[in-house]
């Protein structure tokens, strides 16, 4: 069995050269990310977004829900991947980074296909469980506090057969350092043994960026 590689800085950008070029308003945004300091760190991989637009151009899928917007890559990203009557639901309750997304989703045109919903993310995701609103692919990059709420409860707006995208899942490698107990540690820990142990799903985790979790509704 092969060795697993670990993705360096130079590893990640030899493999930005060769898979397809980002769209300029994608590397607009990384650009941007890089002067806002540590909370750059909120921002998905670039090798993750290269994934969700595949998973979505293969998968056919037309409507998708984020959790969690920050300034915008991983929206702009899947927005791109669908077909003109697609449209992506983003929720996050930051009113600053949500004004700075959509900024940037006006300028790559894709403000059509893509609707944000300013307020925190339980309510609204309670509000279209009752306009029975369902989902191609759920993604999911939030507040870690309320992983296993956002999980349980948009299972119930996904699609069978469809996706639900959990990022982080890996913490930055400390989920497997059993003398690790820091808070947030634990909390994605206890996280991936809910996801584990749900019979509704299938799952696999993917060591991309943070790490995916990719579910499939049973």
């Amino acid at each position: 069995m092969g060795k697993n590689l670990e993705i360096t800085t130079l590893l990640e950008k030899y493999i930005e050269n060769f898979s397809y070029s980002l769209h300029p308003i994608q590397k607009e945004i990384i650009s941007y990310n890089e002067g806002l300091g540590d909370i750059k760190r909120m921002q998905i991989a670039v090798s993750q977004c290269y994934f969700l637009q595949l998973i979505i151009k293969v998968s056919n899928s037309k409507k998708i829900l984020e959790v969690g917007t920050f300034t915008g890559l991983s929206a702009l990203s899947m927005s791109l991947a669908l077909p003109n009557d697609g449209r992506v639901i983003a929720l996050d309750k930051n009113v600053v980074t949500n004004k700075i997304a959509t900024d940037f989703f006006k300028k790559a045109k894709q403000e059509k296909k893509i609707k944000t919903i300013i307020k925190p993310a339980v309510e609204s995701i309670e509000e279209l469980k009752k306009e029975n609103d369902y989902f191609d692919i759920v993604f999911i990059d939030a507040d870690k506090d309320n992983y296993k709420k956002y999980y349980d409860s948009t299972l119930e707006l996904t699609k069978k057969n469809g996706l639900i995208i959990i990022d982080n899942v890996l913490w930055h490698g400390e989920v497997a350092d059993k003398l690790n107990n820091e808070k947030y540690t634990n909390i994605i820990r206890n996280f991936n043994e809910h996801v584990k142990n749900d019979k509704k799903t299938e799952q696999v985790i993917i060591p991309l960026g943070d790490g995916f979790t990719v579910c499939r509704k049973l």
